[in-house]
Protein backbone atom coordinates (compact mmCIF):
# COMPACT_ATOMS: atom_id res chain seq x y z
CA UNK A 1 0.00 0.00 0.00
CA UNK A 2 1.28 3.50 -1.23
CA UNK A 3 2.14 5.98 1.76
CA UNK A 4 0.13 8.98 1.39
CA UNK A 5 2.84 12.11 0.60
CA UNK A 6 3.11 14.30 4.32
CA UNK A 7 1.29 17.71 3.86
CA UNK A 8 2.93 20.66 3.53
CA UNK A 9 5.75 19.97 1.24
CA UNK A 10 9.32 20.63 2.64
CA UNK A 11 8.92 22.85 5.26
CA UNK A 12 5.98 20.93 6.50
CA UNK A 13 8.60 18.03 7.01
CA UNK A 14 10.84 20.41 8.53
CA UNK A 15 8.64 21.38 11.32
CA UNK A 16 8.33 17.88 12.00
CA UNK A 17 12.24 17.47 12.71
CA UNK A 18 12.14 20.86 14.61
CA UNK A 19 9.38 19.13 16.64
CA UNK A 20 11.63 16.08 17.30
CA UNK A 21 14.64 17.97 18.40
CA UNK A 22 12.61 19.59 20.51
CA UNK A 23 10.72 17.39 22.04
CA UNK A 24 13.78 14.90 22.53
CA UNK A 25 15.46 17.87 24.33
CA UNK A 26 12.30 18.56 26.79
CA UNK A 27 11.82 14.76 27.52
CA UNK A 28 15.52 14.66 28.86
CA UNK A 29 14.62 17.90 30.90
CA UNK A 30 10.76 17.24 31.88
CA UNK A 31 11.68 13.94 33.52
CA UNK A 32 14.32 15.56 36.20
CA UNK A 33 13.03 19.16 36.31
CA UNK A 34 11.68 18.52 40.11
CA UNK A 35 14.99 16.74 41.36
CA UNK A 36 17.21 19.21 39.24
CA UNK A 37 15.24 21.82 41.76
CA UNK A 38 16.09 19.88 44.89
CA UNK A 39 19.05 18.54 44.53
CA UNK A 40 20.90 21.24 42.18
CA UNK A 41 19.11 24.37 42.80
CA UNK A 42 19.08 24.03 46.30
CA UNK A 43 15.28 24.32 46.91
CA UNK A 44 13.42 21.72 49.13
CA UNK A 45 10.17 19.92 47.72
CA UNK A 46 7.41 22.40 48.48
CA UNK A 47 9.66 25.44 47.34
CA UNK A 48 10.01 23.02 43.87
CA UNK A 49 6.27 22.80 43.84
CA UNK A 50 5.63 26.54 44.27
CA UNK A 51 8.31 27.18 41.43
CA UNK A 52 6.80 25.00 39.12
CA UNK A 53 3.07 26.04 39.46
CA UNK A 54 4.14 29.82 39.11
CA UNK A 55 6.17 29.17 36.51
CA UNK A 56 3.14 27.16 34.51
CA UNK A 57 0.91 30.37 35.95
CA UNK A 58 3.29 32.58 34.07
CA UNK A 59 3.12 30.27 30.88
CA UNK A 60 -0.88 30.98 30.28
CA UNK A 61 0.55 34.38 28.98
CA UNK A 62 2.50 32.89 25.86
CA UNK A 63 -0.16 31.50 23.95
CA UNK A 64 -2.76 34.85 23.02
CA UNK A 65 0.61 36.76 22.91
CA UNK A 66 2.36 34.56 20.41
CA UNK A 67 -0.77 34.27 18.54
CA UNK A 68 -1.67 38.12 18.36
CA UNK A 69 2.00 38.16 17.24
CA UNK A 70 2.14 35.91 14.36
CA UNK A 71 -1.16 37.94 13.11
CA UNK A 72 1.11 40.89 13.02
CA UNK A 73 4.89 39.67 11.75
CA UNK A 74 6.16 36.94 10.40
CA UNK A 75 5.29 33.72 11.88
CA UNK A 76 9.09 31.87 11.54
CA UNK A 77 10.99 35.20 13.07
CA UNK A 78 8.30 35.21 16.29
CA UNK A 79 9.02 30.92 16.32
CA UNK A 80 12.89 32.14 16.28
CA UNK A 81 12.97 34.35 18.99
CA UNK A 82 10.79 32.62 20.81
CA UNK A 83 13.24 29.16 20.36
CA UNK A 84 16.40 31.65 21.44
CA UNK A 85 14.46 32.82 24.64
CA UNK A 86 13.82 29.04 25.23
CA UNK A 87 17.21 28.46 24.62
CA UNK A 88 18.96 31.25 26.78
CA UNK A 89 16.47 30.38 30.11
CA UNK A 90 17.57 27.08 29.99
CA UNK A 91 21.31 27.86 30.10
CA UNK A 92 21.02 30.58 32.64
CA UNK A 93 19.44 27.91 34.70
CA UNK A 94 22.46 26.23 34.98
CA UNK A 95 24.08 29.10 36.82
CA UNK A 96 20.87 29.90 39.04
CA UNK A 97 20.29 28.67 42.76
CA UNK A 98 17.97 29.64 45.28
CA UNK A 99 13.92 29.99 44.63
CA UNK A 100 14.33 33.96 43.70
CA UNK A 101 17.02 32.86 40.81
CA UNK A 102 15.13 30.90 39.46
CA UNK A 103 11.53 32.05 39.40
CA UNK A 104 12.01 34.31 36.54
CA UNK A 105 13.79 31.64 34.38
CA UNK A 106 11.20 29.38 34.85
CA UNK A 107 8.39 31.49 33.76
CA UNK A 108 10.16 32.50 30.73
CA UNK A 109 10.46 29.05 29.86
CA UNK A 110 7.12 28.26 30.31
CA UNK A 111 6.36 31.32 28.87
CA UNK A 112 8.46 30.20 25.81
CA UNK A 113 7.02 26.44 25.40
CA UNK A 114 3.60 27.93 25.45
CA UNK A 115 4.31 30.63 22.85
CA UNK A 116 6.18 27.75 20.47
CA UNK A 117 3.54 25.54 20.94
CA UNK A 118 0.80 27.81 19.38
CA UNK A 119 3.46 29.07 16.49
CA UNK A 120 4.20 25.64 15.90
CA UNK A 121 0.08 24.52 15.55
CA UNK A 122 -0.30 27.94 13.39
CA UNK A 123 2.42 27.23 11.52
CA UNK A 124 1.63 23.48 10.43
CA UNK A 125 -2.46 24.96 9.63
CA UNK A 126 -0.55 27.30 7.52
CA UNK A 127 1.53 25.06 5.25
CA UNK A 128 -0.58 22.09 5.22
CA UNK A 129 -3.93 23.53 4.64
CA UNK A 130 -7.02 21.70 4.03
CA UNK A 131 -4.80 18.65 5.11
CA UNK A 132 -4.10 19.84 8.35
CA UNK A 133 -5.71 17.40 10.58
CA UNK A 134 -3.51 15.00 9.00
CA UNK A 135 -0.67 17.14 9.20
CA UNK A 136 -1.37 17.49 12.99
CA UNK A 137 -1.67 13.19 13.26
CA UNK A 138 1.49 13.25 11.98
CA UNK A 139 3.06 15.86 14.11
CA UNK A 140 1.58 14.43 17.64
CA UNK A 141 3.16 11.03 16.46
CA UNK A 142 6.73 12.72 16.38
CA UNK A 143 6.25 14.66 19.38
CA UNK A 144 5.50 11.27 21.35
CA UNK A 145 8.71 9.57 19.60
CA UNK A 146 10.39 12.51 20.79
CA UNK A 147 9.57 12.13 24.38
CA UNK A 148 10.15 8.80 24.75
CA UNK A 149 13.84 9.07 22.83
CA UNK A 150 14.14 11.84 25.44
CA UNK A 151 13.06 10.20 28.49
CA UNK A 152 15.22 6.89 28.52
CA UNK A 153 17.81 8.77 27.76
CA UNK A 154 17.20 10.37 31.09
CA UNK A 155 16.58 7.61 32.56
CA UNK A 156 19.67 6.06 31.41
CA UNK A 157 21.45 8.80 32.78
CA UNK A 158 19.96 9.01 36.19
CA UNK A 159 21.32 5.27 36.84
CA UNK A 160 24.59 7.71 37.32
CA UNK A 161 22.99 10.12 39.27
CA UNK A 162 25.78 12.85 39.78
CA UNK A 163 25.39 16.43 39.87
CA UNK A 164 26.90 16.71 36.16
CA UNK A 165 24.84 14.14 35.11
CA UNK A 166 21.47 16.69 35.99
CA UNK A 167 23.33 19.61 34.59
CA UNK A 168 23.87 17.67 31.25
CA UNK A 169 20.50 16.89 30.55
CA UNK A 170 19.46 20.29 31.23
CA UNK A 171 22.26 21.51 28.44
CA UNK A 172 21.17 18.70 26.30
CA UNK A 173 17.43 20.57 26.54
CA UNK A 174 19.16 23.95 26.07
CA UNK A 175 21.02 23.02 23.02
CA UNK A 176 18.08 21.70 21.43
CA UNK A 177 16.48 24.67 21.22
CA UNK A 178 19.52 25.86 19.66
CA UNK A 179 19.12 23.63 17.12
CA UNK A 180 15.66 24.24 16.43
CA UNK A 181 16.32 27.97 16.14
CA UNK A 182 18.38 27.21 13.02
CA UNK A 183 16.13 25.51 11.50
CA UNK A 184 13.41 27.53 11.89
CA UNK A 185 15.64 30.14 10.18
CA UNK A 186 15.59 28.16 7.11
CA UNK A 187 11.71 27.64 7.27
CA UNK A 188 10.06 29.76 4.59
CA UNK A 189 6.89 31.85 5.66
CA UNK A 190 3.93 30.17 5.50
CA UNK A 191 0.96 32.36 3.43
CA UNK A 192 -1.39 33.99 6.34
CA UNK A 193 -4.56 35.83 5.18
CA UNK A 194 -3.90 38.65 8.27
CA UNK A 195 -0.86 39.35 6.17
CA UNK A 196 -1.29 38.72 2.49
CA UNK A 197 -2.77 41.31 -0.54
CA UNK A 198 -6.23 39.24 -0.92
CA UNK A 199 -8.73 40.55 -3.61
CA UNK A 200 -12.53 40.24 -2.70
CA UNK A 201 -13.56 37.55 -5.79
CA UNK A 202 -16.24 35.58 -6.24
CA UNK A 203 -15.93 31.85 -4.42
CA UNK A 204 -14.08 29.48 -6.42
CA UNK A 205 -13.95 25.86 -7.33
CA UNK A 206 -11.22 25.13 -4.30
CA UNK A 207 -13.68 26.98 -1.78
CA UNK A 208 -16.68 25.51 -2.73
CA UNK A 209 -15.45 21.84 -2.48
CA UNK A 210 -13.83 22.88 0.88
CA UNK A 211 -16.01 24.33 3.75
CA UNK A 212 -14.12 26.81 5.92
CA UNK A 213 -16.67 29.05 8.05
CA UNK A 214 -15.21 32.34 7.98
CA UNK A 215 -16.48 35.27 10.42
CA UNK A 216 -19.72 35.29 10.36
CA UNK A 217 -21.39 38.84 9.47
CA UNK A 218 -20.58 41.82 11.88
CA UNK A 219 -18.83 39.54 14.23
CA UNK A 220 -15.63 40.94 15.59
CA UNK A 221 -12.29 40.02 15.05
CA UNK A 222 -11.28 40.34 18.63
CA UNK A 223 -11.17 36.81 20.06
CA UNK A 224 -12.16 38.47 23.24
CA UNK A 225 -15.27 39.80 21.83
CA UNK A 226 -16.37 36.67 20.48
CA UNK A 227 -18.68 34.92 23.02
CA UNK A 228 -19.21 31.85 21.03
CA UNK A 229 -15.49 31.45 20.70
CA UNK A 230 -14.23 32.07 24.26
CA UNK A 231 -17.27 29.64 25.17
CA UNK A 232 -15.79 27.18 22.41
CA UNK A 233 -12.64 27.31 23.98
CA UNK A 234 -13.82 27.07 27.57
CA UNK A 235 -15.40 23.61 26.90
CA UNK A 236 -12.20 22.69 25.37
CA UNK A 237 -10.23 23.54 28.57
CA UNK A 238 -12.60 21.60 30.58
CA UNK A 239 -12.20 18.42 28.41
CA UNK A 240 -8.02 19.12 28.06
CA UNK A 241 -8.46 17.62 31.59
CA UNK A 242 -7.91 14.06 30.06
CA UNK A 243 -4.28 15.03 29.90
CA UNK A 244 -3.96 15.33 33.69
CA UNK A 245 -6.00 12.56 34.53
CA UNK A 246 -3.48 10.55 32.86
CA UNK A 247 -0.55 12.06 34.42
CA UNK A 248 -1.73 12.61 37.82
CA UNK A 249 -5.05 11.48 38.65
CA UNK A 250 -4.36 7.69 37.62
CA UNK A 251 -0.84 7.70 39.35
CA UNK A 252 -2.02 8.50 42.73
CA UNK A 253 -4.99 6.60 41.98
CA UNK A 254 -3.33 3.50 41.51
CA UNK A 255 -1.21 3.67 44.67
CA UNK A 256 -3.47 5.49 47.15
CA UNK A 257 -6.65 3.76 46.72
CA UNK A 258 -6.45 0.34 44.46
CA UNK A 259 -4.51 -3.08 44.91
CA UNK A 260 -3.08 -2.75 41.39
CA UNK A 261 1.19 -3.34 41.40
CA UNK A 262 2.81 0.22 42.05
CA UNK A 263 4.64 -0.45 38.66
CA UNK A 264 1.37 0.02 36.82
CA UNK A 265 1.52 4.01 37.71
CA UNK A 266 4.49 4.21 35.35
CA UNK A 267 3.31 1.19 32.61
CA UNK A 268 0.72 3.64 31.54
CA UNK A 269 2.69 6.23 30.33
CA UNK A 270 4.22 3.25 28.11
CA UNK A 271 0.73 2.50 27.11
CA UNK A 272 -0.56 5.81 26.22
CA UNK A 273 2.62 6.40 23.87
CA UNK A 274 2.69 3.64 22.19
CA UNK A 275 -0.94 3.59 21.00
CA UNK A 276 -0.63 7.10 20.48
CA UNK A 277 2.09 6.23 17.94
CA UNK A 278 0.54 3.33 16.39
CA UNK A 279 -3.23 4.94 15.89
CA UNK A 280 -2.95 8.83 16.07
CA UNK A 281 -2.34 9.51 12.14
CA UNK A 282 -5.21 6.73 11.41
CA UNK A 283 -8.05 8.49 14.06
CA UNK A 284 -6.98 11.82 12.03
CA UNK A 285 -10.29 11.06 10.35
CA UNK A 286 -11.99 12.28 12.99
CA UNK A 287 -10.80 15.92 12.05
CA UNK A 288 -10.76 15.96 8.93
CA UNK A 289 -13.41 18.56 8.06
CA UNK A 290 -14.98 20.80 10.70
CA UNK A 291 -18.29 19.23 10.43
CA UNK A 292 -17.04 15.80 10.80
CA UNK A 293 -15.12 17.12 13.86
CA UNK A 294 -17.91 18.04 15.40
CA UNK A 295 -19.90 14.81 15.09
CA UNK A 296 -17.07 13.32 16.67
CA UNK A 297 -17.81 14.69 19.41
CA UNK A 298 -20.18 12.14 20.51
CA UNK A 299 -17.72 9.59 19.98
CA UNK A 300 -15.41 11.87 22.64
CA UNK A 301 -18.86 11.92 24.99
CA UNK A 302 -18.74 7.75 25.12
CA UNK A 303 -15.26 7.41 25.26
CA UNK A 304 -15.21 9.91 28.27
CA UNK A 305 -17.97 7.79 30.24
CA UNK A 306 -15.78 4.76 29.61
CA UNK A 307 -12.78 6.24 31.01
CA UNK A 308 -14.66 7.31 34.24
CA UNK A 309 -16.14 4.29 35.12
CA UNK A 310 -13.50 2.06 34.10
CA UNK A 311 -10.93 4.12 36.38
CA UNK A 312 -13.38 4.05 39.58
CA UNK A 313 -14.14 0.53 39.11
CA UNK A 314 -10.14 -0.11 39.69
CA UNK A 315 -11.25 -0.15 43.61
CA UNK A 316 -12.31 -3.81 43.64
CA UNK A 317 -9.78 -5.91 45.84
CA UNK A 318 -9.06 -8.20 43.11
CA UNK A 319 -5.18 -7.53 41.92
CA UNK A 320 -6.39 -8.94 38.39
CA UNK A 321 -8.97 -7.19 37.82
CA UNK A 322 -8.00 -4.27 39.30
CA UNK A 323 -4.84 -4.30 36.81
CA UNK A 324 -6.98 -4.73 34.45
CA UNK A 325 -9.13 -1.99 35.10
CA UNK A 326 -6.58 0.36 34.86
CA UNK A 327 -5.38 -0.91 31.33
CA UNK A 328 -8.46 -0.33 30.26
CA UNK A 329 -9.26 3.01 31.78
CA UNK A 330 -5.74 4.12 29.86
CA UNK A 331 -6.82 2.90 26.79
CA UNK A 332 -10.21 4.69 26.73
CA UNK A 333 -8.18 8.49 28.02
CA UNK A 334 -5.67 7.75 25.37
CA UNK A 335 -8.22 6.84 22.83
CA UNK A 336 -10.18 10.36 23.75
CA UNK A 337 -6.75 11.62 23.82
CA UNK A 338 -6.29 11.42 20.05
CA UNK A 339 -9.46 11.80 18.63
CA UNK A 340 -9.85 14.93 21.05
CA UNK A 341 -6.44 16.49 19.73
CA UNK A 342 -7.91 16.07 15.97
CA UNK A 343 -11.46 17.88 16.82
CA UNK A 344 -9.36 20.15 19.10
CA UNK A 345 -6.30 21.13 16.26
CA UNK A 346 -9.37 20.84 13.29
CA UNK A 347 -12.50 23.37 15.03
CA UNK A 348 -9.72 26.14 16.48
CA UNK A 349 -8.51 26.96 13.09
CA UNK A 350 -11.46 26.76 11.42
CA UNK A 351 -13.27 28.66 13.71
CA UNK A 352 -11.31 31.20 13.45
CA UNK A 353 -11.82 34.35 11.14
CA UNK A 354 -8.55 34.10 8.84
CA UNK A 355 -7.95 37.49 9.07
CA UNK A 356 -7.27 37.19 12.61
CA UNK A 357 -6.63 33.26 12.92
CA UNK A 358 -3.01 33.88 15.21
CA UNK A 359 -4.85 35.84 17.97
CA UNK A 360 -7.74 33.45 18.08
CA UNK A 361 -5.66 30.32 17.96
CA UNK A 362 -3.61 32.26 20.58
CA UNK A 363 -6.76 32.59 22.70
CA UNK A 364 -7.98 28.77 22.11
CA UNK A 365 -4.50 28.22 23.64
CA UNK A 366 -5.09 29.16 27.01
CA UNK A 367 -7.32 26.18 27.12
CA UNK A 368 -4.88 23.92 27.87
CA UNK A 369 -2.68 25.85 29.86
CA UNK A 370 -5.52 26.74 32.09
CA UNK A 371 -6.28 22.83 32.64
CA UNK A 372 -2.55 22.12 33.53
CA UNK A 373 -2.51 24.73 36.23
CA UNK A 374 -6.38 23.94 37.67
CA UNK A 375 -5.60 19.93 36.97
CA UNK A 376 -3.65 18.72 39.06
CA UNK A 377 -5.49 20.56 42.23
CA UNK A 378 -9.09 19.34 40.53
CA UNK A 379 -7.88 15.51 40.91
CA UNK A 380 -6.03 15.55 43.80
CA UNK A 381 -8.57 17.74 46.23
CA UNK A 382 -12.05 16.38 44.40
CA UNK A 383 -12.06 13.39 42.01
CA UNK A 384 -9.15 11.09 44.10
CA UNK A 385 -10.62 12.87 47.40
CA UNK A 386 -14.44 11.64 46.75
CA UNK A 387 -13.50 8.12 45.72
CA UNK A 388 -15.12 6.07 42.73
CA UNK A 389 -18.18 8.85 42.55
CA UNK A 390 -15.37 11.23 41.57
CA UNK A 391 -14.52 9.46 38.68
CA UNK A 392 -17.72 8.91 37.62
CA UNK A 393 -19.13 12.32 38.00
CA UNK A 394 -15.56 13.73 36.36
CA UNK A 395 -16.29 11.31 33.13
CA UNK A 396 -20.18 12.57 32.75
CA UNK A 397 -19.09 15.89 33.32
CA UNK A 398 -16.45 15.74 30.25
CA UNK A 399 -19.11 13.98 28.21
CA UNK A 400 -21.49 16.51 28.65
CA UNK A 401 -18.77 19.25 27.75
CA UNK A 402 -18.27 17.50 24.57
CA UNK A 403 -21.53 17.36 23.65
CA UNK A 404 -22.76 20.63 24.58
CA UNK A 405 -19.03 21.79 22.56
CA UNK A 406 -20.75 19.90 19.06
CA UNK A 407 -24.19 21.82 19.80
CA UNK A 408 -22.17 24.96 19.67
CA UNK A 409 -20.17 24.08 16.69
CA UNK A 410 -22.54 22.85 14.70
CA UNK A 411 -24.65 26.33 15.26
CA UNK A 412 -22.00 28.63 14.40
CA UNK A 413 -21.43 25.88 11.16
CA UNK A 414 -25.22 26.65 10.32
CA UNK A 415 -24.67 30.44 10.62
CA UNK A 416 -24.53 32.60 7.29
CA UNK A 417 -21.37 33.64 5.92
CA UNK A 418 -20.80 36.74 4.25
CA UNK A 419 -20.66 36.98 0.40
CA UNK A 420 -18.64 39.47 -1.78
CA UNK A 421 -22.56 41.28 -2.24
CA UNK A 422 -22.64 41.38 1.47
CA UNK A 423 -18.83 42.09 2.80
CA UNK A 424 -18.09 42.11 6.76
CA UNK A 425 -19.04 44.86 8.75
CA UNK A 426 -15.36 45.10 10.13
CA UNK A 427 -12.46 46.92 8.77
CA UNK A 428 -10.13 44.64 6.66
CA UNK A 429 -7.13 43.72 7.98
CA UNK A 430 -3.83 45.51 6.65
CA UNK A 431 -2.00 44.83 3.98
CA UNK A 432 1.80 44.31 4.76
CA UNK A 433 3.81 43.41 1.73
CA UNK A 434 7.07 40.88 2.01
CA UNK A 435 10.38 41.17 0.06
Amino acid sequence: MRIPPIPGGPDGRRMLWINLIDKTGSGLWVAVTALYFVLIGGLSTGQAGLLLGLGGAAGIAGAPVAGRLADRVPLTRVLFAVQLLRGASSLLLLLAHGFWQLLPLVALGSFGERSASVLTKLFAARVAGPDRARYQAVQRTVVNVGYTVGGLGASAALAIGTSAVYRGLLLGDALSFVLVAALVARCAEPPSASRTVAAHTAPTATTATTPVPHREVGAPSNPWRDRGYLLYAALDSAMFLYGCALSVGMPLWIITRTDAPHGLAAAIFVVNTVIVVAFQVRLSRHGRTPRVAADSLRRVAVWFLLSGAATAVAVVHTRWAATAAILAAAIAFTVVEMIQSAISWELSVALAPDDAQGSYVGVHGLAQSTSRCVGPLLMTSVVIATGPTGWIALGAVLAAAALLQRRLVLRRLDRPHPTAAEPPLSVPPVTVSEH
